[in-house]
């Protein structure tokens, strides 16, 4: 809270600015925050907010220094550290989508199909915005972005500002968990590709047996149609995985912010 003299408000306002680093840089890189189509004037907003309640649950000084010193560059570092480092670890878990999408367009022929993503900005297969769109809606069912808030506002127990700095054991397990996101992503897309491999045998078989058959012709249209019936009929079963990839990223948010 602010001080009733009017001369400590000016020390709480840089508390709570400094506190807003961290908030900041975990929102830069986090799923719905982060996102292209957000304003930057709700990040700024949801970082003061963040920053207000975390300073009343941690107490930590400021750099004396005034100017631009050692000390003041590493509190500006471990805070942007600390934040980007959380915020990553659930971008891990939720990109696993963007690989499940990929590899379910490339075998369906979609490949080449492909559109904006508000999340990133960049080109990306249809089924994989579909994906991400799925991510995004399970994530905010499941609490994901509350719960990203709360790992926030925790790790000033565990990391306060000025000790926030990421150890390489830290790092190293950061490194560990970027590994998974291609095997769940793979996962995630295993009852679609495996639907597709059975139409692609096949069509194999089709094309032995009937030679004068155009398989570019009949295979597309069957490929794409089995595809898509099989993403209808998956789709529980990509959704616990889906929610499966997002809880360890959140996992590995929540290690980050107790310091591993």
């Amino acid at each position: 809270m602010i001080a009733p003299g009017f001369a400590e408000v000016e020390s709480q306002l840089w508390i709570w600015m400094m506190a807003m680093i961290r908030p900041g840089a975990a929102m830069f890189v986090a799923p719905i925050f982060g996102a292209k189509n957000v304003p930057i004037q709700i990040r700024i907003i949801l970082a003061f907010m963040i920053g207000m309640v975390a300073t009343t649950n941690a107490s930590f000084d400021l750099p004396t220094e005034t100017a631009i010193t050692i000390g003041n560059s590493l509190f500006v570092l471990g805070e942007v550290l600390t934040g980007l480092a959380i915020g990553f670890s659930l971008q891990l878990g939720y990109s696993s989508v963007l690989i499940a999408g990929e590899t379910i367009s490339n075998a369906m022929g979609l490949g080449f199909a492909s559109m904006s993503d508000p999340q990133t900005g960049q080109s990306t297969p249809v089924i994989g915005q579909f994906l991400t769109i799925f991510a995004t809606l399970l994530l905010i069912a499941a609490d994901g972005h509350l719960m990203l808030i709360s790992t926030i506002v925790q790790s000033y127990s565990a990391l306060p500002p000025g000790f926030a700095m990421i150890g390489p054991e830290l790092l190293w397990g950061m490194v560990q968990f970027g590994g998974t996101l291609f095997s769940m992503g793979l996962l995630i897309a295993l009852p679609v590709g495996g639907a597709l491999i059975l139409i692609q045998l096949m069509m194999g078989f089709l094309a032995r047996t009937a030679p004068a058959l155009n398989l570019f012709a009949v295979g597309i249209p069957v490929t794409i149609i089995a595809g898509l019936v099989a993403l209808a009929i998956t789709a529980p079963i990509m959704a616990d995985t889906v929610m499966r990839s997002l809880g360890m990223g959140l996992d590995q948010a929540a290690l980050v912010a107790g310091g591993g």
